[in-house]
């Protein structure tokens, strides 16, 4: 071996490792600033679906990239996905993402719609049929005349979406479309490395999305405001879990030292939402859980994170905390296919060493 394993740099978990160059986006933690493609997350979160994909695949793909032509082509891939579920029929003994990785691994790479438009569009068909399907009813086709975050609402009611919850939906698919090198991205690019190609790549990033330490977080927030119940029970059932070693749902981020600026917009996409008294009460929980982490875990800085909001706007929009990650797929599979289009441009396959820790062997090699 050309280095000693003292020489060679490991670090568990990858952090601070820079494995990509990246021209999509960069989350500062220090600073709590997510950048996305030169504009910090405030500016781009008041975009369309259509607008953060043309903003994310500028430069990347061999087709018109605005707006508009964005509308339209991914309208019609709406079309064409939901075509293809009349073929498949459902399976009960799957979870709602077990379910969509199912779908989404039939997608064929014969496809002649580009396949970025595709994986865009059947997330979200996808993701709407199978909402319908649990509660026993028939998916609702597309409406290709529709924006991205309307049509996918009104799949999954049946019924017109109104314009406040059509903005609030875009609000969250926008906030959440990329957010650097994730762990669900980071495997989507080493897929794509492979040449393994962009569906493939969706799947095991959606693999990726599933594990309950990356995108399964915003449902058992829900079940925390539950268990919870009331406002007197806030400041005792917090200690208590704190107590205890509890982590508590929607608080803390791998990256972020300081609060997620996504939270931020989420809360308040969630405040003009404001129906009934769960948000106002989400409110209070934050407040008292912010200071009750400042007294329990003084050595850490923990913050808001996006999980917390997100969870609430899911809930306001009539969202199935059951299908929670299968909505966070809706909104991240546009930095996906982004990274996986990037990266495929670099041409070059990632392959990185590890460190041998294990038993030498018992014979020296020949000299």
């Amino acid at each position: 071996m050309s280095q000693t394993n003292a020489e060679v740099r490991t670090q568990s978990g990858l952090d601070n490792v820079i494995a990509a160059e990246t021209v999509l986006s960069h989350v500062d933690g220090a600073a709590g600033r997510l950048i996305v493609r030169g504009f910090d997350l405030e500016e781009v979160a008041g975009y369309s679906v259509e607008a953060m994909l043309a903003l994310l695949w500028d430069g990347f793909v061999d087709h018109a990239c605005t707006e508009q032509d964005i509308r339209v082509a991914l309208g019609k891939a709406r079309v064409e996905a939901f075509a293809t579920l009349g073929k498949i029929q459902p399976v009960a003994a799957l979870s709602e993402v077990e379910e969509l990785r199912l779908l989404l691994s039939r997608l064929p790479d014969a496809s002649p719609t580009p396949h970025h438009l595709l994986a865009v569009a059947a997330t979200a068909v996808f993701t709407a049929a199978i909402v319908r399907r649990r509660r026993g009813e028939t998916p609702i086709a597309p409406d290709a005349k529709l924006g991205h975050a309307e049509d996918f609402l009104r799949m999954i009611r049946g019924t017109s979406v109104s314009k406040a919850h059509a903005r609030a939906l875009e609000a969250y698919l926008v906030t959440v479309a990329d957010h650097g090198l994730n762990a669900s991205t980071f495997t989507a690019r080493v897929i794509a490395s492979t040449r393994a190609g962009l569906l493939s790549a969706v799947v095991g990033a959606l693999c990726a999305l599933k594990g309950p330490l990356h995108g399964g977080a915003p449902g058992p927030v829900l079940d925390m405001l539950d268990a919870i119940g009331s406002e007197a029970n806030i400041r005792p059932w917090l200690d208590d879990a704190l107590a205890d070693g509890e982590r508590l749902m929607g608080f803390g981020h791998r990256v972020y030292r300081v609060r997620d600026p996504r939270a931020d917009v989420l809360k308040r996409v969630a405040s003009d939402l404001r129906e009934g008294g769960r948000i106002r009460f989400a409110e209070k929980v934050e407040a008292v859980a912010l200071e009750a982490l400042a007294v329990h875990k003084a050595n850490r800085k923990l913050e808001t994170n996006v999980e917390f909001y997100t969870a609430l706007v899911l809930e306001a929009l009539g969202l199935p905390r059951t299908t929670f990650t299968n909505v966070f797929a809706v909104g991240r599979v546009a930095g996906w296919t982004a990274h996986i289009l990037e990266q495929e441009q670099s041409g070059r396959m990632i392959r990185p060493q590890s460190r041998y820790v294990g038993p030498s062997p018992k014979q020296p090699l020949a000299a």
